[in-house]
């Protein structure tokens, strides 16, 4: 029978956290039961409240569907730090709290009074991570650094792109989700650890170590051989063909992987070009690799004749691994994802519903699901102080009225 207790129930996380790594951090913890209270100010309204996708094209802070896709199941509190009343609400968070979450660069929260030295003293056994660029010690450790600078200093980027291109992005910020993900898994580390021996702990997070443990092929070959792998594109060291290929329509194209020479034989079989089959040049790995260029027009010439999911369909009825590179409209439509099922759509005050991405993983006696939409600015800063710090209505009122819940 499936139990109604969520694997995080009961545990509440006071986060400071913005932009993506550590909110991508805290969103799974909100995602596996946990309470997760934002700490918010107008001085320092979070980057991904500002910037698009915007609902409907209204811009506004409550608007922006950066913010609602990883603040959801989270609260909002709005807190001036800089009142020494503002602090000493986020110190009785703490004292109320089993996590504090920041991503700030190394010191900042020592600075603002909220290190884990003072942490400490508020809770014994406070769990405090710190997602930062480069970790709380070392000659970079006091830069501030956002994910798109991890592809290049992990090396990743020098791994990205075609034999004759320089080193490429990634087409988006790895390093953030990569290193909120790292987080959360070191974070529930801390709560096992923390429930056999009653031990808090602070969690030192470097980002760009999280993307350097991405390209361990990359490091070892070096290491190894003395030389870093060649870029590569599409292709693949061990596998021809393995790329993507031209089909019918604008810009649409195929993934086709053929894993060994058995399943060459078999797209050959299915392209119906028994020529290829007993081609020389593609006879075995080897030959193919080395006539790879030659490989993909012949398989090019197929596709190029075909919608990219007719191809999907012939290819996947043989056995063989094929798949369209899909829009973002046509995941939103995915049927397979939508079966599972994969996406939230959970009324927000503001903008109304709207589908987002949920949660990828199903336990099969616990009912993890997005409980509830990001939160507006600020809009549980009363529910928060009275229900949990257990301030008066009038103790809130008049917290307002000098700015402090600003």
């Amino acid at each position: 029978m499936m139990s109604e207790q969520l694997p995080l129930s009961g545990v509440r996380v006071a986060d400071f956290t913005w932009v993506w790594a550590g909110p991508f951090c805290t969103l799974q913890l909100a995602h596996l039961g946990a309470e997760v209270i934002r700490i918010e100010s107008e001085s320092r309204l979070c980057v991904t409240r500002r910037i698009p996708p915007v609902a409907d094209g209204e811009a506004g802070p409550n608007r922006c569907g950066y913010f609602n896709q990883y603040n959801q199941g989270k609260h909002s509190i709005c807190l001036d730090l800089k009142k020494p009343e503002g602090l000493d609400i986020a110190k009785k968070l703490v004292a109320a709290s089993d996590i504090v979450a920041e991503n700030f660069a190394a010191g900042v929260m020592d600075r603002m009074g909220l290190g884990y030295e003072t942490l400490k003293t508020i809770k014994p056994d406070i769990i405090t991570i710190a997602l930062s660029g480069y970790g709380a010690t070392g000659p970079e450790s006091p830069y501030v650094s956002y994910g798109p600078a991890q592809v290049p200093m992990s090396g990743l980027a020098s791994l990205t792109g075609f034999p004759d291109s320089p080193p490429m992005s990634v087409g988006f910020s790895y390093g953030d989700p990569n290193g909120g993900l790292h987080g959360a898994f070191a974070v529930l580390a801390a709560l096992m650890h923390r429930a056999r021996t009653g031990e808090g702990q602070y969690i030192d997070l470097s980002q760009w170590e999280t993307s350097v443990a991405l390209v361990g092929e990359g490091i070892m070959a070096q290491e190894m051989n003395g030389a870093a792998p060649q870029r590569m594109g599409n292709r693949d060291p061990y596998m021809a063909p393995h790329g993507l290929f031209r089909c019918q329509g604008e810009d649409r194209w195929v993934s086709i992987v053929a894993a060994d020479d058995d399943e060459w034989q078999r797209l050959c079989a299915v392209m119906e070009k028994p020529d290829l089959a007993s081609d020389a040049r593609f006879a075995t790995l080897a030959d193919r690799k080395d006539n790879e260029d030659a490989l993909e027009a012949a398989v090019t010439a197929w596709t190029a004749t075909r919608s990219a999911e007719a191809v999907t369909r012939t290819l996947q009825a043989a056995g063989l691994a094929a798949f369209p590179a899909v829009t973002n409209k046509e995941l939103a439509e995915d049927e397979h994802l939508h079966s599972r099922p994969f996406f939230a759509a959970l009324e927000h005050p503001e903008v109304g519903v709207r589908q987002h991405a949920g949660i990828p993983w199903h336990f099969s006696d616990t009912p993890c699901q997005v409980r509830r939409s990001a939160p507006c600015f600020g809009q549980d800063t009363e529910d928060v102080l009275q229900r949990v710090l257990g301030y008066s209505a009038d103790e809130v009122a008049t917290l307002k009225d000098n700015g402090v819940l600003s």
